[in-house]
């Protein structure tokens, strides 16, 4: 990181301090998309564009998914959604070191433009990195670095021609499972932390794979915008075997140790990790600026009631146990039925199925 900030520095004394300069008519402009990983910022891939200019001598990426890991409370602004990430300019020979460090495939696609299209296209490119428009708050699904790059490229060409025509007839979620379902409890955790707004319709292009689709079809001017595809970098295939630690087999092996012992001790902590859960995702909704989180009824599961439940529990009062077990079944029920034709309905079943065993049992279960 601080390596691409020193370069960067050094890009900004050539562009900014002086006139941007002119492109040759061998300037070649492209995207690039980088191949998903495993790691949670990597999981869906990656986009930048490339401006290669071997007469005016230079090769560099313009990266519009940077943050600095050092900016304070970073964890809680990440939260809030107000971090600020920004665009950065360096060397595409260090673009692509740290990729192949990575082990992550990097594919390009010449994008076919007119010297005039091109000579716009780059002093927005420079403008969105020297100036105040470096910096922007970043958006999981409104605002990343795939729609930042086709919201500049469509921004300098009349006909706009990068258009979502994909994932019609799916939600977010939908798509999004694909990219998560190798990696059990990220994918688990994305799920019950995602609110509403996953569920519609996928109607915004943000996704860089999505991105290298849709170029390869995009019009320009009657013609293609893009060229095919080619391979700048291949990752070397790593072998995927199965974890059972990253599977949902310790999650059931749980549950039936909650369901089968039915010991009030264990109730008691059961009853607090969901009541706990609940009430993060309320402080979520209610702190948080991503709409991708608000408006989460996975609190019907992760019901904050839960807490009550353990405290009468522990007080041995029947009639408000009962009470209170009654309003979380119900709620339970409301859940299991909004989540009959959601993608993580499989993931969240034997959650469903256990926490209505356990809370069942205190309702019926008869006064002493």
């Amino acid at each position: 990181m601080k390596k691409i900030f020193i370069l960067s520095l050094l890009l900004q004394s050539l562009f900014s301090f002086s006139q941007i300069p002119n492109l040759s008519d061998k300037a070649i402009f492209s995207v690039l998309t980088v191949d998903v990983a495993n790691a949670s910022h990597t999981l869906y891939g990656h986009t930048a564009l490339r401006v290669n200019d071997s007469i005016a001598g230079f090769d560099v990426v313009y990266n519009y998914g940077m943050f600095d890991f050092s900016t304070s409370n970073f964890l809680l602004k990440f939260t809030k959604g107000d971090l600020q990430y920004y665009a950065a300019v360096y060397p595409y020979a260090d673009f692509e070191y740290s990729y192949r460090e990575e082990n992550r495939s990097i594919y390009e696609q010449k994008l076919h433009l007119s010297l005039s299209e091109k000579q716009a296209l780059f002093q927005k490119l420079n403008q969105s990195v020297f100036s105040e428009e470096k910096f922007y708050t970043y958006k999981f699904i409104d605002r990343n670095c795939t729609t930042k790059v086709i919201d500049v490229i469509n921004s300098v060409l009349k006909d706009k021609p990068i258009q979502n025509n994909l994932h019609k007839d799916e939600n977010y979620r939908e798509v999004l499972y694909g990219y998560q379902q190798g990696q059990f409890w990220l994918n688990f955790g994305i799920n019950i932390i995602f609110g509403h707004r996953p569920d519609e319709q996928a109607a915004v292009l943000f996704l860089p794979i999505d991105l290298l689709e849709v170029l390869k079809t995009a019009q320009h001017d009657g013609k293609a915008l893009a060229e095919k595809p080619t391979d700048l970098f291949i990752a070397t295939p790593l072998d995927s075997k199965f974890s059972f630690w990253n599977s949902i087999y310790p999650l059931i092996v749980f549950l039936s140790i909650i369901v089968l012992v039915n010991k009030k001790g264990l109730n008691l902590f059961y009853f607090s990790i969901l009541g706990l859960i609940g009430l993060f995702f309320v402080a979520v909704n209610l702190y948080s600026l991503h709409r991708e989180v608000l408006w989460n009824y996975n609190m019907l599961l992760f019901n904050p009631l839960y807490l009550v439940l353990a405290y009468f529990l522990i007080k041995n009062n029947t009639i408000w146990i009962k009470k209170i077990a009654l309003i979380c079944l119900l709620c339970l029920g409301a859940y299991l039925i909004y989540l009959l034709n959601k993608a993580h309905l499989l993931m969240m079943l034997p959650l469903i199925i256990a926490t209505g065993i356990v809370t069942g049992r205190l309702y019926l279960k008869k006064e002493q």
